[in-house]
């Protein structure tokens, strides 16, 4: 709360200093305080005491009361408003290069206008049905984008640890690490107590993945129902919160409630550690390179590096996506959808999209996915398929070459579908995708393989000039697209009546 009266007393106050025009400079030399001071005044950084906030006023001509008052004008209600939300004050602006202080900069420049900015924010917010948590997650998605993913620091974190107690426990052997191995490390160095028959026993909690509680023997309850491999990354991942000292951090999974960025951000850190523990990185390049120098198509390469780390699909092209960019120079993209038997419906359900694809998303989305994206037609070949296979299964995996429609941008895209361990009757999907490039060929041999179907696709069918004819996938009339075509023929008809004049 300090720090938002701080916030709103700098806005006041060089509101008001420019609003009688004086510089920074001016102001200050009258008030008897230094340039610099003010400067922190001003983006929120200090606040004054009572005496130098009297003769402030006095140079602003402004009463005591108002300029103190945490009330603003009513044409800057929204402004207020945004600043006191917590989604404001939770917001991770540091991680972005950003102090609070440079935002009230930029919003006093133009304080009305900015107020019905933000207030149109809110407006789409509340329309879309967006909580604080989803700003949140939107922004872990940006800053793992704009790192490209990578991130040096925690995968020298996870090479430090293997090194150090690689030894003891076997990390140094081809990986992958066992099972045995993570609970033995949360045992005996960080005194861990697991549990899995707790969750498993009580139906209320059945929707957890795991459940952690702190104290001084740590409990970890996990959900019997996963599979090996799941059970295996949430091992991981536990080592990473202990010797990355995570300490604010989500203890369920799926957390229930999110309470800051930092949380989340501590969420993603302990999970990628977790990853690259599973999945060395001098391993995972060189299964990588094996993989792209092929020239043809060859999927049981893919199914290979599943077993070989015993990792689930989503955790394989995750770390794709973290390494591949990094060190092959080519940028991705990372989509997971899920479908529920029988519904028609596909929901995207995490992206990461470092390679500009058009991906129309949103809570507010009642658009239905282009049926020929990679994403959607493994999910309707599983359920297709004589027999579903379970969870312990192999994997459906395919290939495909997509070109959108109007941009003619293409895409290289692999993926996985298989049916989810804690969700009957949910399959999901997960796809990486490659913008092809004319030296994409030089990194992926096998991107020219003729044998790769090349498939045209478009974002939804809402919006999709495909006739029926041309595309037997639709799953909608092109509605949107019509009623783009009678708002150019609109504005045909307006431009004849005007030149006709």
């Amino acid at each position: 709360m300090n720090n938002l009266i701080n916030i709103i007393f700098g806005m006041k106050v060089r509101q008001a200093r420019l609003e009688t025009n004086l510089t920074l400079s001016e102001f200050a030399n009258q008030c008897e305080l230094s340039p610099s001071y003010v400067t922190e005044i001003e983006k929120g950084r200090k606040y004054p005491r009572a005496d130098k906030i009297m003769r402030m006023a006095e140079v602003l001509d402004k009463p005591y009361d108002e300029l103190v008052s945490i009330t603003l004008s009513p044409s800057m209600t929204y402004l207020s408003t945004t600043l006191k939300s917590m989604t404001f004050q939770r917001f991770p602006f540091e991680e972005f290069g950003l102090e609070l202080g440079d935002l009230v900069t930029l919003l006093t420049r133009e304080p009305e206008k900015a107020s019905a900015l933000l207030h149109a924010m809110l407006e789409i917010g509340r329309r879309y049905g967006l909580h604080e948590e989803d700003f949140l997650r939107a922004a872990l998605r940006s800053y793992q984008e704009i790192h490209e993913n990578y991130f040096q620091e925690l995968e020298d974190a996870a090479q430090a640890f293997i090194g150090k107690l690689g030894e003891k426990y076997g990390l140094l052997a081809d990986p992958p690490a066992s099972r045995k191995a993570l609970e033995a490390i949360l045992h005996n160095e960080y005194n861990y107590e697991i549990d899995l028959d707790i969750i498993h026993n009580r139906p209320a909690l059945t929707k957890y993945r795991a459940v952690f509680f702190e104290g001084k023997q740590p409990r970890l309850l996990i959900n019997s129902a996963l599979s090996e491999r799941q059970i295996k990354f949430i091992l991981a991942r536990e080592v990473g919160y202990q010797h990355l000292k995570l300490k604010e951090r989500s203890f369920a999974s799926t957390p229930d409630q999110i309470n800051s960025f930092q949380q989340i951000l501590n969420d993603f850190k302990a999970a990628y550690f977790g990853g690259a523990l599973l999945m060395p990185r001098p391993h995972m390049l060189s299964d990588l390179q094996h993989f792209f120098e092929q020239t043809t198509w060859t999927p049981h390469l893919m199914l290979a590096m599943l077993d070989k780390y015993h990792v689930t699909p989503e955790m394989l092209f995750y770390r794709f996506s973290e390494l591949i960019p990094q060190f092959f120079g080519v940028k991705l993209h990372f989509l997971r959808f899920h479908h529920r038997e029988n519904s028609g419906t596909y929901q995207l359900i995490k992206q990461l999209n470092m390679n500009q694809l058009i991906v129309p998303s949103g809570i507010g989305l009642l658009e239905h996915y282009c049926r020929r994206w990679l994403s959607v037609r493994l999910l309707q070949e599983l359920e297709g398929a004589a027999e579903v296979p379970t969870a312990s299964d192999q994997p459906h995996v395919g290939v495909q070459l997509s070109e959108f429609m109007e941009s003619q941008d293409r895409f290289l895209c692999l993926g996985f579908s298989r049916e989810l361990s804690l969700s009957p009757g949910v399959t999901s999907s997960v796809i990486v995708g490659f913008r092809v490039e004319p030296d994409l060929k030089n990194t992926i041999r096998f991107a020219q393989d003729p044998a790769i179907p090349r498939v045209i696709i478009n974002e939804t069918c809402e919006r999709c000039p495909l006739t029926a004819e041309q595309c037997r996938e639709r799953a909608v009339e092109p509605t949107i697209l019509w009623e783009q075509q009678k708002e150019r023929d609109r504005k045909l008809a307006l431009m004849e009546i005007q030149n006709q004049q």
